[in-house]
């Protein structure tokens, strides 16, 4: 059944990345500018522009170059950058790695705030503890994650000299540089996660700690840590463990700001500066690998269910 599940959801697949190419490039074509023009600079001529076009394909109908660019897109062809001079997949593969690491850090961070802040606030329920940390992540839910980023650097960086206000280093050239590296665009970005993971584990902690089998754990003398951590926490995971794979979603489309403010060089900027250079090809392939990244968390996420409650079974 698990099989039969999984192949089903990979078949759903389909039909959404059909209509994230689809969105993408017809909104793209939407954008004013022509990469011709941007290319050759304000002082070409029209009929340098309208050669360089009917050169890199931009004259046809959209239409027609979609589905051309579909066909491709489908045999694992995502073309070739304009402006760059090589492949789509060289220039994604090229950024790929401190996206998804801000990415994963955050996610980390955000999960351990979230869920030990929001286990604390149902423990202590109507407690200064609870009205502290739903202050705390109603704040961290309201504040945009650029704004924060802003104030770290302006405090960490600039003001104290503890951290690197902006760059990246890799894994493998360095743990503890490549920590300092992303505590502070981390942490922008995981704080407004953390506030509503915080907000969905005392939900659910709320709801555990009063059933019957707590209230039966707690007649035979169970401590309470035991209660709180091995019983309550664990039969409470679904909701936290769903959230916070919405959360990674969520998190990866918001490193493209956050490498922005950081000067992070990952698929945030390439994004950004393709947009900017109407590189229509580049765009239309890092939407698509993101949306994949996206939609294979999720699938993991379900699948995880059946390791969290052996109740679940997928029919």
């Amino acid at each position: 059944m698990a099989f039969r599940y999984i192949a089903g959801r990979v078949a759903g697949v389909v039909p959404v990345a059909f209509l994230v190419t689809f969105v993408t490039f017809f909104l793209l074509r939407l954008v004013p500018g022509d990469p011709a023009a941007v290319m050759l600079g304000p002082q070409a001529g029209e009929e340098q522009i309208q050669a360089l076009r009917e050169r890199l394909g931009l004259d046809r109908p959209v239409g027609t170059e979609y589905i051309r660019w579909l066909t491709r897109a489908v045999r694992g062809d995502l073309g070739d950058s304009i402006f760059l001079g090589r492949s789509v997949w060289q220039a994604i593969a090229e950024r790929v790695e401190p996206t998804v690491t801000l990415t994963v850090v955050a996610v980390g961070v955000a999960a351990l705030l979230g869920v030990t802040a929001g286990v604390a606030s149902a423990w202590r329920h109507r407690s200064a503890v609870d009205h502290a940390v739903m202050l705390v992540s109603m704040l961290g839910v309201s504040i945009p994650n650029f704004w924060l980023g802003l104030m770290l650097s302006l405090l960490f960086a600039v003001r104290l000299g503890w951290l690197p206000a902006t760059g990246f280093v890799l894994v493998r050239e360095g743990v503890g540089e490549a920590l300092r590296h992303l505590i502070l665009p981390a942490t922008a970005l995981a704080l407004q996660q953390a506030g509503i993971i915080a907000r969905m584990t005392r939900a659910a902690m709320l709801e555990t700690l009063h059933s019957d089998y707590v209230r039966t754990a707690r007649a035979k003398g169970l401590g309470e840590g035991a209660i709180l951590w091995k019983h309550a926490l664990r039969n409470s995971l679904i909701p936290i463990v769903t959230v916070i794979g919405v959360s990674f979603t969520v998190l990866l489309a918001g490193a493209i700001v956050v490498e922005t403010v950081f000067n992070m060089p990952g698929l945030g900027r390439l994004i950004i500066q393709a947009v900017i250079r109407r590189d229509y090809p580049v765009v239309q392939g890092a939407v698509l690998v993101v949306s994949a990244m996206a939609v294979l968390v999720n699938l993991a996420v379900d699948l995880l269910y059946v390791l969290i409650d052996p109740r679940v079974r997928y029919e």
